[in-house]
């Protein structure tokens, strides 16, 4: 090639990587102003720190066992479960796929009803169990936590893990089988690597969630011995108003959050598998009547553990669906909306943002509280504008933050894979960041990015955090209507608009992951 050619290609690679940069720096700095500002002035409102007594230690102790046993119990579960839907085709496999995820998109509140009915004390189980003439089982205390988290998050750890299942070039599964290699080394060359890069991710993200649980806690909780930090942080606010300990908990929270994301990225560096020519993969592996038989097994465990709690939510609210008010449907009205824009803005940070780096930014969203972010957001907002007048946007950007760890563990592992693999071959061609993103990144991104944005949508449609600070009573989304209901004790009214926030949730999550579910037959 002639030195003019030459430089002319250099000039085009530097003109792709030099915004790219420029873009994932600006989106970074937005994400570490719009967590860490709202901290800053609680700060200045508290007049400075507080101080940390018994009660917040033994909290802390608690989140981070429980934590720990949560993450645990949901990645180890989850691998038997995501290799047996990895090799298994069957008829109705990728409804399946997409109904395991529910529970994860479940409105907690929904979701610990559900559990209730399943585990506790007159629940299915305890019937069961006193009917055989054995011990019952609560569903309360530290068993019930760590129980309701491995429930909410092992669909999550399941489709992480199968993404990274799907992302093995089938090119590799058929040199394994021209090879003869037996399923334990297909395991030890092919999955065990692409697990030691996924995992360690995978248990990050969910550690965050179990760190910054308050719902769960409050409702199973059962004590101050079951008490987590995120819930330490309501009695301060709510109960003493003592604004300085709410934010050192928080920050604290926040600097548990990432150590654990580091503690991930190293541990995950590995290299992928390489590009492949996207044909459909066939597995030869695992043939054999006991290894049938043991994923069938997991399968079904894994749907009746996951699904039995749903089908409860579904049996009660159902009768009530059709006597829903206007109220209630404006409010579904306006969750939809929340919910398409918290989508559109966290996709825009997660673009970008889908290096090593951009994911350890990402975390410090879901690692903050909620509720410190709205109370601060609540005192920025105040000198400028009515903050009840800016809910539902306010509600968008805090959900988009809190969901942006989730799109960017799902996006991370395959970006990094697409760099690698066709950046040199796109400086090569000349390509402008419009046209690696549009004709490179994109399309090569499809499953991951559908179920990054349904799960986007899903957690927006379903969150009660924000708003709850923000609302009137016109501007109320259905989880917040919801909770309303309850709490005027019109709980048929309130089983109807659960199933509806239900139905919903699933919805818009079961539309944006239809890329998602690219390969689901094979």
């Amino acid at each position: 090639m002639a030195p003019g050619a030459v430089a002319l290609t250099r000039g085009f690679g530097k003109s792709m990587v030099r915004p790219g940069r420029g873009i994932a720096v600006f989106a970074a700095l937005a994400v570490a102003v719009l967590t860490l500002g709202p901290v800053v002035a609680v700060l200045i409102r508290a007049g400075g720190w507080g101080s940390l007594g018994a009660n917040e230690w033994q909290a802390l102790r608690f989140t981070l066992m429980q934590a720990t046993l949560s993450a645990g119990l949901s990645v180890a579960l989850a691998v038997p479960v995501a290799r047996a839907l990895a090799r298994r085709s069957f008829r109705g496999r990728g409804a399946l796929v997409a109904l395991m995820g529910a529970p994860f998109i479940l409105p907690v509140i929904v979701a610990v009803l559900g559990l209730i009915a399943v585990f506790g004390q007159n629940g299915l189980v305890n019937l069961a169990l006193r009917g055989l003439g054995l011990p019952g089982m609560t569903v309360y205390g530290v068993h019930g936590v760590i129980l309701a988290h491995v429930f909410f998050n092992l669909p999550l750890a399941v489709r992480l893990i199968l993404q990274g299942w799907l992302a093995i070039p089938a090119e590799r599964f058929r040199l394994a089988a021209s090879l003869g290699l037996t399923p334990g080394a297909m395991f030890r060359v092919l999955e065990a690597p692409m697990l030691l890069r996924i995992a360690p991710g995978a248990f990050a993200v969910i550690f965050v969630i179990c760190l910054s649980s308050f719902a769960v806690a409050l409702t199973l909780g059962g004590g101050p011995r079951a008490t987590t930090v995120e819930l330490a942080i309501y009695q301060a606010v709510r109960f003493d108003f003592d604004l300085g300990r709410a934010a050192l908990l928080s920050v604290i929270q926040l600097g548990l959050a990432l150590c654990a994301g580091l503690v991930a990225l190293k541990l995950g560096a590995g290299d992928g598998f390489g590009a492949g020519l996207d044909r459909i993969r066939h597995r030869w592996d695992g043939q054999g009547a006991a290894a049938r038989i043991g994923d069938t097994l997991w399968i079904a465990l894994a749907a009746l553990f996951l699904l039995t709690p749903l089908l409860s939510v579904v049996i009660r609210g159902l009768p009530y669906l059709a006597d829903l008010g206007a109220a209630t449907w404006q409010a579904a009205g306006h969750s939809a909306t929340v919910a398409l824009g918290s989508t559109a803005l966290c996709l825009c940070w997660a673009l970008p943002l889908s290096t090593r780096g951009g994911e350890l930014v990402g975390l410090a969203g879901i690692a903050l509280s909620p509720l410190v972010l709205g109370t601060g957001l609540f005192l920025i907002v105040r000198p400028f504008a009515n903050p009840f007048s800016l809910a539902l946007p306010v509600t968008a950007l805090v959900n988009a933050l809190v969901a942006l760890p989730f799109a960017l563990r799902i996006l991370r592992p395959e970006a990094e894979a697409i760099r690698k693999d066709y950046r040199r071959l796109s400086q090569s061609l000349g390509l402008t960041p419009f046209a690696w993103l549009r004709l490179v990144l994109l399309p090569r991104l499809r499953r991951p990015l559908g179920f990054a944005a349904g799960l986007t949508a899903a957690l927006s449609m379903g969150d009660l955090g924000v708003i709850a600070l923000f609302a009137d009573p016109d501007r109320a989304t259905l989880p917040l209507q919801v909770y309303r209901l309850m709490g005027s004790y019109q709980m048929d009214a309130a089983a109807g608009a659960a199933l509806l926030l239900l139905l919903l949730s699933f919805g818009v999550f079961w539309l944006f992951d239809r890329g998602g579910r690219i390969d689901a037959d094979a």
